[in-house]
């Protein structure tokens, strides 16, 4: 199983969670140490989408 480290969309810096090639997120609440910044992303098979809340 190869692991890699969670990228932030925003800043491009390592975050402090790993994944492997079988893990499947659903709307997880990614946080950032560099910029201090959470982004709402999904994960399938090394694919990150960032999910794009509209505002309330």
């Amino acid at each position: 199983m190869t692991r890699e480290w969670l990228i932030c969309p925003i800043c491009g810096s390592k975050t402090r969670s790993q994944i492997r090639e079988d893990t499947v997120l659903l709307n997880f609440p990614l946080y950032c140490p560099k910029c201090k910044l959470e982004s709402l992303i999904e994960v399938k098979n090394f694919n990150i989408t960032v999910i794009k809340e509209p505002d309330a």
